[in-house]
């Protein structure tokens, strides 16, 4: 089963690289390029980034070893509250993740449970053992490429308010967010910059 979901998102990327030489080309019917990638790729879906509160600060002073160690606990903690809302894991990079949701309620769903988790997890651990997660969220059309990656500009916002903008235990949302929940009264929203708070604790 791995090894054809490998070569699913080899064969996706290579096609991929291929119609983007094809548009690279003198003359090329750039409109309909796009159109053919957007159908072979197109897909919508949530999107969520999360980064940790001052990690590279305490790498810088703690050490490799403690790096490696809250990697292993924020991983711990929160991989299996999202796969308990159907996420899929695309990528763990140091201190972030990438993961998409079909379901944006999921991805708004996860998203708390993670933030509920640590700050339980947090109480009685000391300032260097706390793990302090910051959430981006983004929902729209995306250009996903197998279990590889995903393009597109609410990937882009949702990167930027996880890993640049949100501060530990923040959930911060973009505009698409918060337009799907517009009409939820048990989804509450804070504005600031452009951007949107969820309210999550009780």
């Amino acid at each position: 089963m791995a090894y054809r979901r490998l070569i699913g998102a080899s064969a996706s990327e290579d096609r991929l690289e291929k119609l983007i030489e094809d548009r690279l080309k003198p003359g090329a019917d750039k409109e309909r390029i796009d159109s053919r990638i957007w159908d072979l790729f197109g897909e919508t879906w949530a999107i969520m980034f999360t980064d940790l509160s001052g990690f590279s600060r305490n790498v810088a002073k703690f050490g490799i070893i403690h790096f490696l160690q809250t990697i292993y606990e924020s991983e711990r903690l929160l991989i299996p509250l999202i796969e308990e809302n159907d996420g899929i894991l695309l990528k763990a990079e140091g201190d972030s993740l990438l993961v998409i949701f079909r379901n944006p309620d999921k991805a708004v769903q996860a998203a708390v449970a993670m933030q509920r988790q640590l700050l339980q997890y947090n109480t009685d651990k000391t300032d260097e053992e706390k793990v302090l997660l910051c959430v981006g969220l983004g929902y729209g059309p995306v250009l996903r490429i197998g279990d590889i990656d995903v393009f597109g500009h609410e990937v882009n916002s949702a990167s930027k308010l996880g890993e640049d903008t949100a501060k530990a235990y923040e959930i911060l949302v973009t505009p698409a967010v918060r337009e799907v929940f517009k009409s939820r009264a048990d989804v509450k929203f804070t504005e600031a910059d452009g951007h949107f708070s969820l309210s999550w604790r009780e």
